[in-house]
């Protein structure tokens, strides 16, 4: 069934060639979720949308067509662009690799969008980047409805915050077994109330992300993970 769309709130993801002189974009829209439009034309030096459909600037787009053959006929810039650069700039790729990884296309996620939309600005404005994407990383498996029981341990007791734990994907917290380093009960707990203020939080809740993400993932590692990781070797 065809639809006509005017006006969604939007960010692009990611765009490729399409023909000789059209996009393939990717979007993430507040009210209709991640979805792909054609935009035909796009690369012809006089399009208006060249300028327009690039990553980080909060777009409204209008379309129309059938949920896979959508033709964008426009898109309007809301003012308010993000000039993400270096190091936030890559963190921005990496939110927007996750969200075209493990968010079903179609699936509307309004939270999500505005979650999304808050962690840029804060890239923008923060120079410490890492609370940023741990904080976007606890919301998208959130909402995805892949968040796991930080707080307590899978028996339901109350976690120690001197003591260390294991984390098991499926279980939760458990106690530590002899041959593992696990994570503080003081990171466990931040993690799971979002405070994000500690640096020790912060190294272990990047390890314990790092696992759980790679689960949902699969066997193929995001791009720019690694090259955010060779970035740090130079």
């Amino acid at each position: 069934m065809s639809e006509k769309i005017d006006g969604e709130p939007a960010f692009v993801l990611h765009a490729r060639p399409w023909r000789e002189t059209s996009l393939i974009v990717d979007v993430l829209s507040r009210h209709h979720g991640r979805i792909g439009v054609v935009a035909r034309g796009a690369r012809r030096q006089t399009s208006s949308l060249k300028t327009r459909l690039i990553p980080f600037q909060p777009l409204t787009l209008s379309w129309f067509g059938k949920s896979q053959l959508r033709t964008l006929h426009a898109a309007e810039w809301q003012g308010g662009g993000l000039m993400l650069r270096g190091h936030a700039l890559m963190c921005g790729f990496y939110l927007n690799e996750l969200l075209l990884r493990l968010l079903p296309e179609g699936d509307a996620h309004e939270g999500l969008f505005d979650l999304y939309a808050g962690a840029l600005s804060a890239l923008n404005a923060q120079p410490d980047v890492e609370p940023v994407l741990r904080r976007f990383e606890l919301d998208l498996l959130s909402e995805l409805g892949y968040a796991q029981p930080l707080g307590h341990l899978d028996t339901s007791d109350t976690l120690d915050p001197v003591r260390r734990y294991s984390f098991v994907l499926g279980h939760g917290v458990t106690r530590l077994r002899r041959d593992e380093t696990g994570y503080r009960g003081k990171t466990l707990l931040d993690l799971a109330t979002g405070n994000l203020s500690d640096p020790v939080t912060l190294a272990e809740g990047k390890i314990l992300m790092r696992t759980l993400l790679a689960h949902y993932l699969g066997d193929k590692p995001l791009a720019t993970r690694q090259l955010l990781i060779d970035l740090q070797k130079l």
